[in-house]
Parts: C-alpha cells; structure tokens; sequence
C-alpha cells in the first residue's frame, strides 16, 4: 500500500490514512498495556483496578478532594464512588476529613502509605521514560505531549457522551 493510501481498520471500521492507521494501533496498544500494567499494580496493591484509578485521581489532585470531584474525574455514579472510598479507607490509602471552610462537606485526604510503600513499582516505568525523553529533543517532546493531552481530552469528552447516551 502506498504511503498516505487509506485503509480500513477493523477494529474501528473506519477509514484512516496509514499513518493514521499506525499511530492508532500503537495508540490502543499503548492504552491495552497500560490498563494490564495498572491492573497488576492494583492487584499487588490488594485493590481493584477502579479503585487504584480513583486513588491515583485523588492523589493527582491539589489537596484533598470531594467525592462528587472523584465521581466527576472518573466517570462513576456518586453512589460507586462511595463504596470506592469506604474500601480505599478500610484499606487505609484515605481517610475522611471534614472540610475547614465548611463543614457540611467531607473531603477525601490521601494518606502517605501509597506514595512510600508502593512507589517501587513504578521505577521501572519513570526510568524507562527519562531514557525515552533524554533520547528525544525539546520540539520531539513538546509534540508528543500535545498530542497525548489532545488525546486526553478527545478521551474524557468521548467518554462523558458515551455515559450521557447511555439509554439511547
């Protein structure tokens, strides 16, 4: 096939130009491996994969975080995020704070057991990404991140359409 010919993807059923057709395949083997990689740092952690992700959403945010935020970045019902919460506490990777400004609202405090006992099992992976950075010049890396965090963004509006069709 001639560079730039399109050609149709099985897996999405669309047409797409060649290399739009390999960027989309390294893109969804990219995306498999990570949920496999996450799945055993859950299973290694005792969590589910679910609650793995809500901890890594708590932790990446600034401070201590609401449920209906968690509910909101993750996708799930509010109802689901509180079940999460009680395992991530019974677990003690959270506890329950109430919030200083208001205290009708209760935030969700990551504790320091996540980072200190389970950071080992992310060596391997920021090793392997300061090698592929130092490997690539500023422009390379700038162009990688815009397209990831375009990527990202596609991801979160695709996936809120998806829940608000949910019945149709």
């Amino acid at each position: 096939m001639a560079s730039g010919e399109k050609q149709v993807d099985p897996g999405f059923g669309l047409d797409m130009s060649e290399g739009g057709m390999r960027l989309a395949m390294c893109g969804r083997a990219l995306s498999a491996a990570t949920v496999m990689f996450h799945t055993a740092v859950a299973d290694r952690m005792g969590l589910s994969v679910t609650d793995h992700k809500c901890l890594d959403l708590a932790r990446r945010a600034e401070g201590p975080v609401t449920a209906g935020r968690i509910a909101e970045l993750s996708g799930l019902s509010t109802g689901a995020v509180t079940g999460v919460i009680d395992r991530l506490e019974r677990a003690k990777f959270v506890r329950r704070v109430r919030d200083p400004h208001d205290r009708r609202k209760v935030l969700v405090e990551v504790l320091p057991k996540d980072s200190d006992e389970y950071s080992w099992m992310f060596q391997g992976l920021r090793d392997a990404c300061e090698r592929a950075v130092r490997e690539h010049g500023a422009e390379e890396i700038e162009l990688i991140i815009s397209y990831l965090t375009r990527m990202t963004e596609t991801l979160h509006r695709e996936t809120k359409r998806l829940q608000e069709h949910k019945n149709g």
